[in-house]
């Protein structure tokens, strides 16, 4: 089992930067990816941006170019820049890995960002 706690998020206004970090434990032997999702209310949760354990990223259109996903190996960690922040990014963000030979998944608890003037 792995276990992730998540850090960062807050009240911004737009226009705005915030850092989310996410630190991985437990069981981790592979990590074939890690990345970051949000939920905001009465929406699905989408996909914001990952990362391969080659370092190949993926992104949500809404956020090519303001935000950026990066990891420290050693420490397990993925951090998710998120610049020139808008309203519509207001949600709760989630940090996932996905692991192990068969692909599992664990989720964090989750972090509040807020955008609002």
């Amino acid at each position: 089992q792995v276990q992730l706690v998540e850090s960062g998020g807050g009240l911004v206004q737009p226009g705005g930067s915030l850092r989310l970090s996410c630190a991985a434990s437990g069981n981790i032997f592979r990590i074939n990816a890690m990345g970051w999702y949000r939920q905001a209310p009465g929406d699905q949760r989408e996909l914001v941006a990952s990362m391969r354990s080659d370092g190949r990223t993926n992104y949500a259109d809404s956020v090519k170019g303001r935000f950026t996903i990066s990891r420290d190996n050693a420490k397990n960690t993925v951090y998710l820049q998120m610049n020139s922040l808008k309203p519509e990014d207001t949600a709760v963000y989630y940090c996932n890995v996905n692991y192990g030979w068969s692909g599992s998944n664990s989720w964090g608890q989750g972090t509040q960002v807020t955008v609002s003037s």
